[in-house]
């Protein structure tokens, strides 16, 4: 029973159990699923026609195209049947007179509630469930955003320091800290997007405090004793390129296309290679008069060989959502996940975000 213990922990810090000099792949990767259920919708295609507060984290230049005086976001999703839970929230506020930005987010991807099993055997071999306990383990991460535009060919650029803490109950704790930057630029009908993501490369600094009773069973169940370690996430590059179609004067269509670049070695994506793979992910946005808004996307191509063939075959994933506007506030939802269809269930996501204005003036 001691072993249902152990198990779960392995889940969650296994992959920090690295040499220094390891550079794992999916490092930090809870900040990859994606931020508000407008992008989910559109297979998170957004990093060059996002200009909301949710800009913060998917392209920070984008937080100069923020209206109101103060903007909110939130959002809350359930993944792996209610298993997994992650909740954003974010502050975007102008800086009108500096011809800057600034913005604030909080993000949480976790599992509570986890049985510690470690003691539910007593020492005569009885079984006494009080003895049971509940841990967490659970990512969190901090971004602090500042953008600003330059004069040149209407060019916005933002950067954003971020603060990684990970967390497995009270046996494994980490510290990261990292920066993002990213870049705007309009042209007519077309928007382009880059984002840069660990510029220099994110260090998370693990630490460990296992009693020797838990190592005692660790060994006896031939695992090994993870030890302090530094696990690092390497630069990401994404590219996008968005078009606005012009359907008269109550309808409106926005595509763009996305490609994520990575730099940790060869991944199952549509353009694998090593140390570089591209993975590129489509978006389509269709609104009327900008009230309600319909969304799809397709993304996360791989490869994979079905149960009953010798062959790789090819699979994708095609997202869908919705918006509406309602006075200052905003409701989008999303039907999505975050692994290839067959494994992993759809989710139902919902995001928030609210325009709050300082001086508004009251009717006469």
């Amino acid at each position: 029973m001691r072993c249902t213990f152990l198990l779960l922990l392995s889940i969650g810090i296994v992959s920090a159990a690295h040499t220094q000099t390891t550079a794992p792949k999916y490092s930090n990767e809870f900040l990859s699923i994606g931020v508000s259920a407008q992008a989910l919708g559109m297979s998170n295609s957004v990093v060059a026609g996002v200009n909301d507060v949710t800009s913060a984290y998917w392209n920070p230049a984008g937080l100069m195209l923020v209206e109101p005086d103060i903007q909110l976001g939130a959002m809350h999703a359930e993944y792996f049947a209610g298993i997994a839970k992650y909740d954003y929230g974010s502050v975007a506020i102008p800086l009108r007179e500096k011809q800057a930005a600034i913005g604030f987010s909080l993000i949480r991807f976790g599992v509570d509630d986890i049985p510690n099993t470690l003691y539910l055997v007593e020492p005569d071999g009885s079984i006494n469930y009080d003895n049971i306990t509940a841990f967490s383990v659970a990512d969190y991460a901090f971004l602090g955003t500042y953008a600003t535009k330059l004069k040149w060919q209407n060019l916005r650029i933002g950067g954003s320091a971020k603060v990684v803490h990970r967390q497995a109950g009270e046996f494994a704790t980490a510290w990261g800290f990292g920066f993002d930057a990213g870049a705007q630029m309009d042209y007519k009908k077309w928007k382009f997007g880059v984002q840069l993501r660990d510029i220099t490369s994110t260090f998370n600094a693990w630490s460990f405090s296992f009693t020797e009773e838990e190592k005692e069973v660790l060994t006896a169940t031939g695992n090994s004793i993870p030890t302090n370690s530094l696990e690092i996430t390497t630069p990401k590059m994404i590219l996008g390129a968005a078009y606005d179609f012009s359907l008269g004067t109550k309808f409106g269509l926005r595509t763009e296309l996305d490609a994520d670049i990575t730099t940790d070695g060869r991944r199952n994506v549509l353009l694998s290679a090593n140390p570089i793979s591209v993975d590129p992910h489509l978006g389509v946005e269709a609104d009327y008069q900008d009230f309600i808004y319909l969304r799809a996307g397709i993304g996360n191509v791989q490869r994979y060989i079905p149960d009953d063939l010798t062959e790789e075959a090819w699979t994708l994933q095609p997202n869908m959502g919705l918006g509406i506007i309602i006075g200052p506030m905003k409701i989008d939802y999303a039907y999505s996940n975050i692994g290839k269809q067959a494994e992993v269930l759809y989710s139902h996501v919902f995001s928030l975000r609210l325009d709050i204005n300082k001086n508004i003036k009251s009717a006469k």
